[in-house]
């Protein structure tokens, strides 16, 4: 869920960050891309949005690729997380 503050800027998607949200990416908190459910035409409309403040979005693209590196989560089926 997008929480907002008073002046409108985006928080941090990961729970228990009040920070502001400063990058916006395709990941969820968890690492994977989350379907938005309708009709898309293109990667923008097909996968929700979150935003990150820059140390959370970091510690999140660290964990990503040392998971994309290790061959034994090869199997699970969910979208390599390429171009976020």
């Amino acid at each position: 869920m997008l929480a907002y503050n008073m002046a409108e800027t985006a928080v941090c998607d990961l729970p228990g960050c009040g920070d502001e949200g400063v990058i916006i990416s395709r990941l969820s908190p968890e690492g994977y891309l989350v379907a938005t459910g309708k009709k898309a035409y293109s990667f923008r409309e097909a996968y929700r949005r979150f935003h990150y403040c820059q140390n959370h979005h970091d510690e999140l693209m660290s964990g990503v690729w040392s998971r994309v590196r290790t061959p034994e989560d090869k199997k699970e089926g969910h979208v390599a997380p390429t171009a976020i």
